[in-house]
């Protein structure tokens, strides 16, 4: 892990400020499957999700912690796409880098198809494809302008997610302990349905695989701190703090959901957090919830927006993607890149509209164990990177992982087991098997682009 950058210097905005970053943090690890696909984890693994949740929250404090270490030594443009380009060679750079990009491409489709469907809910006569339209150019205009948009309204949609949940929390805990009116209190709902792991606990640990997936987004600040003011001391503090939001936002919701009332209850499995907010007596639930996964699904709208621009920007600084997408406006913002992120997302938005779930459901399946995929390649690329800086640089190491490299070890192999688990887990092969696909295709994109390289690079012999 060496002090300097493979990449020059470049221009990027440094309109990030320090309540941006944390926020920004804090914010990418609650995404709208939280509050509804949740529900699926509780219905397979019963009040035991919340073991579930907290193991898979555990292998996330872990990878961040490693992502961690490798962005404070070394904050770049392209964050880990640089570190495994770095650990692993130009190969290993060249598909950790675009199929994050793919990755949050996707996310944009996905994101804008389930926006759209959620206002369809209030405005019923307009179709499904303009008002994805619509939520695309909006945010698409946010990120346009400057970084410093781009945070300012991730900052105010993750703001609203983290004061629903707190919400959430504090008027379970009511439930819980007896002080909201007519409430059942006690812990009773964990046992009295079939027991704790009513399922078995072999449930509860192929639960864990979902689950991991729930927290991908965490690492989206490290990629953030080159726009940062402060890069270094943004992602310390940040990652630093993901230990309590984990614990507090995914085990402790979690926990409250299972508690207030039977995991097996109707309304669990599709909306968790709706069902209990009709238990405790909230008016006007679905109207609430949906507004609340509306922001979220807003929120991840903005980041994966913001996410493939700067990824792609990091790409073609690289020199894995054309050069063509590398200029930056006057507030060093990457609008070409930008764009090439909104184009794909509302073509595929576009070809859901067309053909319907058969798109949908091949895009959810083609990235289903993409960021597995990239995590793993993380954890494997700080054990590779920390090596080599205790031998050249040992002063870069501003932040270790803790008891390296044992811990390090055991991460690689816990991520290495998730990912293996997809594939004999009927429910998640589907997305394994296409994520390899995924996989094989940019692989033989580096292959063609290596061979290309090599042809222009020969002398021409002329007579």
């Amino acid at each position: 892990m060496t002090a300097t950058s493979t990449i020059p210097d470049v221009e990027l905005g440094k309109g990030l400020r320090r309540r941006h970053m944390n926020l920004i943090a804090l914010g990418g690890v609650i995404g709208a499957g939280l509050f509804v696909g949740s529900g699926v984890v509780i219905s397979s693994a019963g009040p035991a999700a919340v073991l579930s949740f907290f193991i898979a929250g555990l292998i996330t404090v872990l990878i961040m912690r490693m992502l961690a270490e490798m962005a404070v030594a070394q904050p770049v443009v392209g964050s880990f796409y640089v570190y495994a380009s770095q650990a692993l060679g130009p190969r290993g750079g060249f598909v950790t880098g675009w199929m994050y990009w793919y990755f949050f491409v996707v996310v944009v489709a996905v994101e804008a198809v389930a926006g759209g469907r959620i206002l369809q809910l209030w405005l019923p006569a307009i179709p499904l494809w303009v008002l994805s339209l619509v939520l695309l150019l909006v945010l698409t205009g946010t990120n346009l302008v400057s970084a410093r948009s781009f945070g300012e309204s991730e900052y105010w949609f993750s703001s609203i997610k983290v004061v629903a949940i707190v919400v959430f929390l504090g008027l379970g805990l009511l439930w819980i302990t007896g002080f909201w009116p007519h409430s059942t209190p006690g812990l009773a709902n964990l046992v009295d349905h079939g027991g704790f792991a009513p399922v078995g606990w072999a449930a509860v640990l192929a639960a864990v695989v979902p689950c991991v997936a729930f927290y991908t987004g965490a690492e989206i600040v490290t990629i953030a701190a080159a726009e940062s003011a402060e890069p270094e001391h943004a992602v310390s503090r940040a990652m630093k703090s993901i230990v309590a939001r984990v614990i507090l936002f995914y085990v402790g919701s979690i926990f409250v959901v299972v508690t207030v009332q039977p995991w097996n209850a109707e309304g669990v499995g599709v909306s968790p957090y709706a069902s209990v907010l009709s238990v405790l007596g909230i008016p006007a639930v679905s109207t609430v919830m949906n507004a609340i996964v509306l922001t979220a699904v807003l929120s991840c709208l903005n980041s994966g927006l913001y996410t493939t621009s700067r990824m792609l920007f990091a790409l073609t600084v690289q020199g894995d993607a054309p050069k063509f997408f590398s200029r930056l406006s006057r507030s060093g913002v990457p609008r070409r890149a930008i764009l090439a992120g909104t184009t794909v997302g509302y073509v595929s938005v576009a070809a859901t509209y067309i053909w319907g779930d058969v798109v949908f459901n091949f895009l959810i399946n083609s990235y289903g164990a993409v960021a597995l995929f990239v995590y793993l390649i993380i954890a494997i690329s700080q054990v590779v990177l920390r090596r080599r800086a205790e031998r050249d640089n040992p002063a870069a190491l501003k932040l270790k992982m803790w008891l390296f490299p044992w811990l390090s070890y055991a991460t690689v192999a816990l991520m290495a087991a998730v990912v293996l688990a997809m594939a004999f887990l009927p429910s998640t092969r589907s997305q394994f098997v296409m994520s390899l696909v995924t996989l094989a295709v940019v692989l033989v994109s580096f292959e063609v682009r290596r061979l290309r390289s090599r042809r222009s690079a020969e002398p021409v012999i002329t007579g």
